[in-house]
C-alpha cells in the first residue's frame, strides 16, 4: 500500500485493549490516533490488523542514549562480566589472534567494569599481553579507557603505569577512536529496528558528536525507525546559537529528528570513581580532592553554560551522578530560576529530593545501572545506598521522571528500564532497596511521550501481555507484537494482519 493510499484509507488496530481494559479499536490516520471505539464497532476501512486482544499503549522513549557508541559496540570486543584484568587482557589477547577488526586503526574492546576488582589494572601488563598493535579498552561507563603504549602514541595521550585515561582526556581520546570509522546509515537502522522491536518509538542521543548535522543527514538517506530528540555539547554551542536553533525544533525534512537540550557534564561516573561526592571514597585521603570525585566544570562555569543556553531558547541537561554534583547543578536551576533535566540523579541527599519538583527539574534516570551497579554502590557508597538510584522517593517527593537506558552502557531495551524500576531485581536475586521501587504506571508513562487519546500522534507499542500480569522476568523479556511511528509499523512479529479482506 502506497504511502498516500495509507493516509487516505487509513489504518485500524482491532481488538486491542487500551492499559489492560475492554477490547477496543484504533483508528489512525494522518500519523495521528482518529478513533477510539469499543471492538467492531469502528469503520473497517483501510488497512485492518486484528491483534487479538493484546495489550497496546503508547511507544516507549529512551531518554538517554549514546546512539554511535551503541552503534558501534558489536563491532568491539565484548569485555562485560570480565572478573578481573587478567581476563580482560586475556579476552583482548585472543580476539588481536583470531583477527578481530580493527576500528580506526586500533584494537578496541568495551564493557570492563572494575570498581570491584581485587587487583589494579598496569600499562605493563596490558603492553605484554598485546605487544604489537594499537589497542584500548573502554569502560563500561564511557568514563575511562585503559590502552597500551602504542594506542596511548597513536591518540597522542599521557598515561601513568595503571595505563588508565578518565574522564575529560578520555571523552576526548574517544572522539579520536571514533571519528576515524565510517558507518553507513543502514548500521544505525539496524540498531534502531532491534530497538523498535522492544517497543521504542523514539530516543535522546547525547552522543558528544555534531548531531544536528548528522541525524538530518540521516534521515534524508533513509533512516526512518525512530523518532530522535538531538543535544548539543558546549564545544557546539555557539554554532547551534548562531543557527538559530532552539529547544523543540524540528531540523530534518522527514519530521523525525528534534533539537533538544544543551549536554553539560558535571562530574565523572559511579565505576570509574569519580562521581563528585559530599563524602570520600572508601580507601581513599580525605585530605585529597579527587577522594571525593572529579567535578566536569565548575558551579560558576556551570551557571555560565545554563545562562548562555537559556538566553538563547536552549533548556539544558546536566549530567549530575553524584551527591554534590546534584546539589551543585539544583543550585545552579535555582538561582537562575530555570527548569531543566538532571542526568543520572544516582546518588541524591534526602534534603535534595523534594528540590526535584519544587525547580521543575527532571530526573532523567537509568533503572538498569541500579541493577549493573548495586554492589559497587554498596562498596563505595557504603551507608549510602538507601538513597542511591532513589527512583520512588523522587518520585515520592514530586519529581518529574524519564527513562533510559545509557546504551550501550546498558541494552537498548526500555521493558529492562521499566522491569528495573519496578521491581529492583534481577538474576533471581533479593530486591535491592524495595523501599525505592517505581509503581508501574510510573514507570510506564515516564517511558513515553503521547497518551492513548484522539487527536495524539499514533507512536503505540503493541504487546503480548498485559505488563500490569507480569513478574519481574516477564516483563523484562516482554514480547513485543507491533511497534508504530505515526501510525507506521516500524516493528512486526507474526501477527496476522489483513487489508479489507487481503494480505496486509
Amino acid at each position: 500500500m502506497s504511502a498516500q493510499a495509507h493516509a487516505d484509507s487509513g489504518l485500524v488496530l482491532a481488538n486491542v485493549r487500551p492499559y489492560g481494559g475492554e477490547p477496543c479499536d484504533v483508528t489512525i490516520r494522518d500519523g495521528v490516533i482518529a478513533v477510539l471505539a469499543p471492538a467492531g464497532e469502528a469503520p473497517r476501512t483501510g488497512e485492518v490488523r486484528d491483534f487479538e486482544g493484546r495489550w497496546v499503549g503508547p511507544g516507549l522513549w529512551d531518554s538517554h542514549v549514546h546512539f554511535t557508541q551503541q552503534v558501534i559496540r558489536r563491532m568491539r570486543v565484548d569485555l562485560d562480566g570480565c572478573a578481573g584484568p587478567q581476563e580482560a587482557l586475556d579476552r583482548m589477547r585472543t580476539a588481536r589472534e583470531i583477527g578481530a577488526p580493527f576500528l580506526g586503526g586500533l584494537l578496541v574492546g568495551y564493557g570492563f567494569r572494575d570498581a570491584l576488582w581485587s587487583s589494579p589494572t598496569t600499562l605493563a601488563a596490558f603492553d605484554a599481553a598485546v605487544p604489537d598493535v594499537p589497542a584500548v579498552m573502554i569502560s563500561g561507563d564511557l568514563h575511562c579507557g585503559w590502552m597500551n603504549t602504542a594506542a596511548a602514541a597513536r591518540l597522542g595521550v599521557d598515561i601513568d603505569s595503571s595505563g588508565l585515561l578518565r574522564e575529560a582526556p578520555m571523552v576526548a581520546a574517544l572522539g579520536v577512536i571514533d571519528g576515524n570509522i565510517e558507518l553507513p546509515v543502514s548500521a544505525f537502522q539496524e540498531a534502531a529496528k532491534a530497538g523498535a522491536a522492544r517497543g521504542l518509538v523514539g530516543v535522546v542521543d547525547f552522543e558528544n558528536a555534531d548531531n544536528v548535522a548528522q541525524w538530518p543527514a540521516r534521515t534524508a538517506e533513509g533512516f526512518d525507525a525512530l523518532r530522535v530528540e538531538v543535544a548539543a555539547w558546549p564545544d557546539r554551542l555557539d554554532d547551534v546559537i548562531a543557527r538559530g536553533i532552539r529547544t523543540g525544533d524540528i531540523v530534518d525534512d522527514a519530521g523525525l529528528v528534534t533539537f533538544g537540550r544543551l549536554k553539560v557534564v558535571a562530574d565523572g561516573s559511579l565505576n570509574t570513581r569519580t562521581a563528585w561526592c559530599w563524602d570520600p571514597y572508601p580507601g581513599t585521603d580525605s585530605a585529597d580532592v579527587e577522594a571525593y570525585g572529579l567535578p566536569g566544570v565548575t558551579p560558576g562555569g556551570l551557571r555560565v553554560l545554563l545562562s548562555r543556553a537559556h538566553e538563547a531558547g536552549i533548556e539544558a541537561a546536566v549530567h549530575a551522578i553524584g551527591d554534590r554534583t546534584n546539589t551543585e547543578a539544583l543550585d545552579a536551576f535555582a538561582d537562575l530560576g530555570i527548569g531543566g533535566v538532571i542526568e543520572h540523579a544516582q546518588l541524591v541527599r534526602d534534603q535534595d529530593l523534594a528540590r526535584f519538583g519544587a525547580l521543575g527539574v527532571t530526573a532523567s534516570i537509568q533503572p538498569e545501572h541500579a541493577m549493573d551497579d548495586r554492589d559497587i554502590a554498596d562498596h563505595v557508597w557504603a551507608g549510602r545506598s538507601d538513597r542511591a538510584f532513589a527512583f520512588g522517593a523522587l518520585h515520592r517527593a514530586g519529581a518529574r521522571l524519564r527513562l533510559g537506558s545509557d546504551a550501550p552502557v546498558a541494552p537498548l531495551d526500555p521493558w529492562m528500564s521499566i522491569a528495573a524500576a519496578v521491581f529492583r531485581t534481577r538474576d533471581g536475586r533479593e530486591p535491592w532497596h524495595p523501599e525505592l521501587c517505581l509503581p508501574l504506571d510510573v514507570a510506564l508513562a515516564s517511558s513515553s511521550r503521547t497518551t492513548l487519546a484522539v487527536g495524539q500522534p499514533a507512536d503505540l507499542v503493541v504487546t503480548d501481555r498485559d505488563p500490569y500480569t507480569c513478574g519481574p522476568d516477564e516483563l523484562r523479556a516482554m514480547g513485543v507484537a507491533a511497534t508504530f511511528v505515526g501510525g507506521r509499523c516500524t516493528w512486526s512479529s507474526d501477527v496476522e494482519a489483513s487489508s479489507s479482506g487481503t494480505a496486509a
